[in-house]
């Protein structure tokens, strides 16, 4: 699923109903961060394109509605989950959190937050190249090699 990320409701219920024009169907749902709405990723380049663009049309209002609130000293934030399955939510900056979000999926950053959160807490006394090793040989039973 692709997730997008809003700040209002009124915005969020605009992109819902643009996806569901389109014959897609999403999921709402509510975070730390924000309002969610994830969308199937397996659909035509062509459509994902015209959503990217929809939506990047939504945070620009979004922002133009931040600034006539008088809404200038944000924070943004990046959920993620401790060893022990709590979960946490990382503040930062929202010109940070854009940088990132152009370069990296959802996924991808809460992915390495969760990586960074079990290694500060349970630290490998190993070298990258065992640590690798030990992928590789994962990767290699999971696609049915042994």
């Amino acid at each position: 699923m692709i997730e997008y990320i809003f700040f209002s409701a009124e915005l969020r219920d605009r992109f819902v109903a643009f996806v569901q024009t389109h014959g897609l169907d999403c999921e709402i749902s509510d975070d730390p961060l924000g309002l969610v709405v994830a969308i199937p990723e397996d659909i035509p380049e062509a459509l994902s394109d015209e959503i990217e663009t929809f939506y990047e049309s939504l945070e620009d209002e979004q922002e133009d509605m931040s600034a006539a609130d008088g809404d200038l000293h944000r924070l943004a934030g990046f959920g993620f989950k401790l060893p022990s399955g709590e979960a946490r939510l990382l503040p930062i900056e929202p010109d940070l959190a854009n940088r990132l979000m152009a370069h990296f999926s959802l996924e991808e950053i809460q992915s390495l937050l969760n990586d960074v959160a079990r290694y500060t807490l349970e630290p490998a006394d190993e070298h990258l190249c065992h640590i690798l090793a030990e992928r590789k040989a994962e990767q290699g039973s999971g696609n049915g090699q042994q």
